[in-house]
């Protein structure tokens, strides 16, 4: 059947012989907006935000930027100090209006893939993210019970910011947290609500499409005390080819695209008042 078809249309010359190709960027080489008109250069900028440099240049500039030749940099953090303040909702100035506690798991042991629970706050309004807290778990090699080891400890510290609900990655070894987690939390006296995560798509794509666009755009804020963790090596040392660890880049990845909990005020800060006592009956 292929061959009847190919012989019916067999071309004589090579197909679109003769044509010129015509790329029109939508900023010239000096600067200047192609259709200003539509697209003036305070709109162009901000398309340039929202999407990333890389695919900006390849959408917008008709520069293609093969993913093996993505870096990420580490020094294209924003580093911040302050805490979440639940009772006003803001980290600093900026309106936190969700969060997503996600674990990407796994047993924990030495010589095999890390198990890391990372938490990310978003600023929805700005486009920006916070990744505020980050955890990377072990177990000892003597441990019989390393995944229920595990849910305590990630029960501990997503307490720690008053979170109640987590996303699991359940692809392989993960399909049997949902259960241990709630066990454990239910021993405990508490509640945890599991979202369950499934992930298809190749890692190493996962990591480029979820963290590349936000970091080149200067929108992903990150808490000093990350830089304790091994996530800035994990980026230094990345490739979309593959190589390295990557386990906490899995995890923000994750993160990022999971729909987060919305965070609204818990109220107004808790103020001191002194009576005046001086006064007669």
């Amino acid at each position: 059947m292929s061959d009847i078809v190919y012989k019916k249309f067999t071309f004589s010359t090579p197909f679109l012989s003769g044509f010129k190709v015509l790329k029109i960027p939508i900023i010239s080489h000096d600067g200047k907006p192609a259709w200003p008109e539509l697209f003036p250069i305070e709109k162009i900028n901000e398309m340039r935000k929202n999407v990333g440099l890389r695919h900006f240049s390849a959408q917008m500039m008709l520069e293609f930027i093969a993913p093996d030749r993505v870096r990420l940099d580490p020094n294209a953090f924003n580093i911040y100090s302050d805490e979440f303040d639940p009772h006003i909702a803001r980290i600093g100035d900026n309106n936190i209006t969700g969060v997503c506690a996600y674990w990407d798991p796994s047993t924990g042991r030495r010589g095999r893939d890390g198990s890391v629970c990372v938490i990310v706050y978003r600023d929805d309004k700005n486009h920006r993210v916070f990744i505020h807290d980050i955890l990377y778990l072990s177990v000892s090699d003597n441990d019989t019970h390393p995944l229920t080891s595990q849910c305590d400890s990630v029960i501990d510290f997503i307490w720690k910011y008053n979170i109640h609900r987590i996303a699991i990655e359940t692809n392989g070894i993960g399909n049997a947290l949902p259960e241990i987690i709630r066990d454990v939390s239910a021993r405990r006296g508490t509640k945890v609500i599991v979202q369950k995560i499934t992930n298809n798509k190749n890692k190493e794509i996962r990591i480029l499409d979820a963290i590349e666009p936000m970091l080149s755009s200067g929108r992903i804020y990150v808490h000093n005390r990350i830089g304790a963790s091994p996530l800035f090596a994990e980026m230094m040392t990345w490739s979309p080819i593959g190589g390295g660890h990557d386990d906490g880049l899995d995890a923000v990845a994750g993160a990022l695209q999971t729909m987060p909990v919305p965070v609204r005020a818990t109220g107004g800060r808790i103020r001191t008042f002194s009576a005046n006592t001086s006064f007669s009956v």
